[in-house]
């Protein structure tokens, strides 16, 4: 069989052997939930209970009015104690509810499943969903149901299901896959459902030959395929795995809608049949706890706004010298300060290890490597070089808002030359610089 893949890219140490065969753990729920109304790409949402107030397992407590932002709801029955700033992986502290477990989760009964998932008409699939607070869970946090919901004159005719998880490390994903199958495959369908879309592709990287297989056993019946691609990073980055399956190009500054495919992730889709079927909301995830770190490497099911903290202990704590802790993967993770930052639905991974001085940059060499490896067919070194000048009219023309952070570039980079870092800050600047062409 061919397997499908991109151009360029990378192929670092995978790792995955540490956890791959780790069955998800339900991890003891804390005596405190820490959950922020900032967990998704979009305006945060604002708080739907006081301090004070008795709330349910599933029960809303954060909601906004507007398109881009989800719901957040209660991971435990208790009491809330506080609705405050509180310490958050993306860096900033964020206004969070803070609930004291009663240790009872008593359910909240405000939804329930449908009768027939499959009978649902998209309008009802989107409603469940966006109530559900379900966002895309391989990172990016994007609200779901606007996902769903395809703009008029771009029709959808392809779903990819991506079970690439191409991140060193993480197999959270992977474990969803082995555990939930027919999860995913019902799920993938309520998605064709609700978008119109004439066939499902579900996408596994060919060092999941167990998974690759399993699902083409359980397809038997579903109007839909499984399609092998080739192990490189990134190579779950939707642009990259449109062109992977499809030999289509998502256009600079477009979306997936506009070649007519929706991309969702297997733990998204798995959350999505969750709602549909039994009325379950969002409220915990899996996470990959791994890296030379961590004294027992596992994969758990977390409840949103469980600490940190409580994850390390579950799995014996740190090794000696750890000192660096990131929340994700390796390539695209963010490097967290606080153990009581809690876990937020983009929480794939915590990973530990002991971080030693970086090393010292060096002037650039003109190998090229950066361009050669970039999956976005950027020039890296040209971006940084930009950006650090504050050239941002030149970032812009040379796609700098193009670029998806993958950490490709630096990771190949023998001059050590922090890419990443000053491709991200051109890319806030063009924004900035767009903002205010528009608004002028």
């Amino acid at each position: 069989m061919r397997k499908q893949t991109f151009p360029r890219g990378i192929h670092p140490p995978e790792y995955k052997s540490i956890t791959e065969d780790q069955k998800l753990e339900s991890l003891e729920p804390p005596k405190k939930v820490f959950i922020p109304l900032n967990q998704h790409f979009g305006k945060p949402a604002d708080p739907l209970v006081k301090k004070g107030e008795e709330v349910l397992l599933g029960q809303k407590i954060g909601d906004s009015e507007e398109l881009f932002s989800a719901p957040v709801h209660s991971s435990v029955s208790g009491k809330v104690l506080f609705i405050k700033e509180h310490p958050h992986p993306l860096g900033s502290p964020v206004q969070t509810i803070i609930i004291a477990n009663d240790g009872k989760d008593t359910p909240h009964q405000d939804t329930k499943g449908a009768q027939d998932p499959f009978s649902l008409k998209p309008e009802d699939i989107r409603k469940r969903v966006r109530q559900a607070g379900i966002v895309g869970m391989g990172g990016a946090a994007f609200p779901t149901a606007v996902k769903l919901s395809p703009p008029k004159g771009k029709p959808i005719d392809t779903v990819i299901i991506n079970g690439c998880e191409c991140e060193p490390m993480l197999t959270s994903d992977y474990r969803i896959m082995l555990e939930y199958p027919e999860d995913i495959i019902k799920g993938a369908q309520i998605i064709r459902n609700a978008t119109g879309a004439d066939r499902i592709l579900i996408s596994i990287e060919d060092n999941k030959l167990e998974a690759f297989e399993l699902f083409k056993q359980k397809m038997n019946g579903f109007p839909g395929d499984v399609a092998l691609v080739k192990t490189k990073y990134p190579q779950g980055a939707e642009k990259n795995l449109i062109y992977a399956l499809l030999n289509r190009e998502v256009p600079s500054g477009g979306l997936p809608f506009d070649v007519g495919v929706v991309v969702q992730n297997v733990g998204t889709v798995k959350a999505v049949w969750d709602v549909v079927s039994s009325g379950k909301p969002l409220f915990e995830r899996a996470v990959t706890v791994s890296g030379p770190g961590i004294k027992e490497k596992k994969n758990l099911m977390i409840r949103i706004g469980t600490p940190f903290q409580n994850a390390i202990e579950h799995c014996g704590g740190f090794n000696e010298g750890t000192n660096m802790l990131i929340m994700g993967g390796p390539m695209m993770g963010l490097a967290q300060w606080n153990l009581e930052i809690p876990v937020i639905k983009g929480t794939s991974g915590l990973i530990a290890w002991k971080q030693e001085a970086p090393p010292k940059e060096m002037p650039c060499i003109s190998c090229g490597r950066c361009v050669q490896h970039c999956p976005m067919g950027l020039v890296p070194t040209q971006l940084q070089n930009y950006s650090r000048h504050e050239l941002y009219e030149e970032a812009d023309q040379w796609g700098a808002l193009d670029c998806v952070e993958c950490g490709c570039c630096q990771y190949i980079c023998p001059a050590n030359i922090p890419l990443v870092h000053w491709i991200r800050l051109g890319k806030n600047a063009v924004t900035q610089m767009r903002r205010k062409k528009k608004s002028g």
